[in-house]
């Protein structure tokens, strides 16, 4: 009886490796992606099986249904919300331009202003002025919350708004904050505060969810000021870690039409994470003193395309001149590459700054699969020196420039929810030049011989943990 039922469950695991596999082969959003499932599961289900339910699906079928035909409150508000902008989109707009918004559902706005906050002092000062100043609501998301000096800071001007009458909205992610104590939102949640996780396992139908996370940071006060890019809150990103050293990272303050796209992706974000609908300002005002053009362009695994690896696809086609990137994890997909390698074969300046020292292992190595060929066409890698480089940054020629949450890996391109602001500015880009010239200034170039050097045993483990891209 023993061996039988032995034998019934190994069956049934190979069986389920196989009905696994033809999953995979039917919706997995890359073929390295699709073959790494298809061989772990059809030879070793055992190990593979688990891996697969938790970290294999390739979109966040939820959210989906969550912004399906059930939800016309939603679709009402924004349709109402879209008119309130259209006096504010800008006119005339090129290909390149139309592209972007295409992928952003988003219009373009002018009428704003736009203000680079560079790392954790001027960042957090910023944002804690703007959760003091906010006088009708308040909406707060972040991907990393820890309860360490930052976050209880955080916490205090929360419950101070709180106290004062504002509305406050505050979303977490399950997986990035899963160290955070219950105490800390128990604090919050006993002053008002409106405290709640984005769980994409939540839901019977959901639970092997796992993988994808919200790695969106948002901040909106009363629909009138916005703030996105790198920045979670925990000491290391004041540069206070001894592990990490120095935090070098960018955020931006928006004013203008723009701040309601930040709020329409936080507004959906909000209804996923707990089923309700707030009601917020939608009323657009322009910026009197400034008139950049903004769209801001949300992406994630609810989409019906790969919109963060379109995008960054687009902005590379787009450039003419130069095209500056700066990601801390580096491992971008196939299409990535070849438009990264054509534009410097054009002979454009490309150039790629990323981390000198790890943060991610596996991404760190993968780099170095592909490094060589990146430096055969011409792209110039830079790493930086002073401390840890999470900046998520793309300059375009002197017209444009993004900030935002993604990075140029898998994770970002297919499983997290991402958001990023397009500013085709030439004054902005000037900005975004003068601090990425400096950041240049405090890197090493990567150069061939380097890669080349390095041990065998050293290039085979690159080679194996490239592998592991679609799930890193």
């Amino acid at each position: 009886m023993t061996s039988w039922l032995l034998g019934t469950g190994i069956m049934l695991i190979h069986v389920l490796g196989i009905v696994s596999a033809i999953m995979a082969l039917m919706s997995s959003r890359t073929s390295q992606g699709a073959v790494a499932w298809i061989i772990s599961l059809l030879t070793f289900p055992y190990v593979a099986l688990p891996a697969y339910w938790f970290f294999g699906r390739p979109r966040f079928y939820g959210y989906v249904s969550a912004r399906g035909a059930r939800d016309n409150v939603l679709r009402r508000v924004l349709a109402r919300y879209r008119n309130n902008v259209k006096p504010h989109v800008a006119l005339p707009k090129n290909a390149d331009i139309q592209a972007v918004e295409q992928l952003a559902m988003m219009p373009l706005t002018k009428g704003n202003s736009a203000e680079l906050l560079i790392d954790g002092k001027a960042t957090f000062e910023s944002l804690f002025a703007g959760i003091d100043n906010a006088q009708h609501y308040l909406l707060l998301q972040f991907f990393i919350v820890r309860d360490d000096e930052l976050g209880r800071r955080l916490q205090r001007h929360l419950i101070r708004a709180a106290q004062r009458g504002v509305r406050v909205y505050f979303l977490y992610d399950e997986v990035g904050s899963r160290n955070l104590s219950q105490g800390y939102f128990k604090d919050l949640t006993k002053e008002g505060v409106e405290a709640k996780a984005f769980r994409s396992s939540r839901g019977f139908k959901h639970r092997f969810q796992l993988n994808f996370r919200n790695h969106r940071k948002i901040m909106v006060t009363d629909g009138k000021k916005g703030w996105i890019g790198g920045f979670n809150v925990g000491v290391e990103y004041l540069g206070k870690d001894p592990r990490h050293g120095a935090w070098r990272d960018t955020h931006l303050a928006l004013q203008g039409p723009s701040v309601l796209g930040l709020q329409e992706a936080f507004w959906e974000d909000w209804h996923w994470a707990t089923n309700e609908v707030i009601t917020l300002n939608w009323h657009a005002e322009i910026h009197p003193q400034e008139d950049h053009q903004v769209v801001i362009v949300p992406s994630g695994p609810a989409d019906k395309q790969d919109t963060a690896s379109l995008l960054i696809q687009q902005l590379i086609h787009s450039a003419n001149e130069r095209l500056w990137v700066t990601s801390p994890y580096f491992v971008p997909d196939q299409g990535v590459q070849d438009a990264l390698r054509l534009a410097a074969m054009r002979g454009l300046d490309v150039r790629v700054m990323i981390p000198e020292r790890p943060d991610h292992l596996l991404v760190f190595l993968s780099a170095f699969s592909f490094l060589p060929d990146m430096l055969r066409a011409g792209v110039k890698i830079y790493r930086y020196l002073p401390g840890f480089l999470h900046q998520k940054v793309i300059l375009i020629d002197n017209e444009a420039a993004t900030v935002g949450t993604i990075n140029l890996d898998n994770r970002s391109f297919r499983l997290n929810f991402e958001i990023t602001a397009f500013i085709p500015s030439p004054s902005f880009a000037a900005q975004v030049s003068a601090m990425l010239e400096e950041d240049f200034a405090h890197c090493r170039r990567v150069t061939m011989d380097e890669i080349n050097q390095r041990p065998m045993w050293k290039k085979v483990i690159s080679r194996a943990a490239y592998l592991t891209a679609p799930i890193q």
